[in-house]
């Protein structure tokens, strides 16, 4: 399996610094939303913008996805520490 990292510089999130389209009715209102709160100079809407007003004024909607992400994480973790054991197992028997 090859794992592509992207180049970040260090404290920077690509994603977050996204400048967001209006391609959806939903990100049209949104954008234009969060514009008008943030007042960005050049005049583009991030994703963290989005997420920081949605942080302040809809906090138990981004609870919920912190919560289902975090749940999905550690279940995935818990997948990725049973084929690492079946893994280590089936090298064990080969060698055996």
């Amino acid at each position: 399996m090859n794992i592509e990292w992207k180049d970040t510089e260090e404290g920077s999130n690509t994603t977050l610094d996204e400048v967001v389209g209006k391609d959806t009715e939903l990100k049209s209102w949104l954008v234009d939303y969060v514009g008008t709160k943030c007042e960005p100079e050049d005049g583009n809407v991030s994703v963290e913008m989005i997420v920081e007003t949605v942080a302040k004024e809809f906090p138990e909607f981004l609870l919920v996805v912190a919560e289902e992400n975090w749940v999905r994480g550690y279940q995935q973790a818990l997948a990725d520490v049973d084929v690492g054991k079946e893994l280590s197992d089936s090298e064990n028997d080969n060698e055996g």
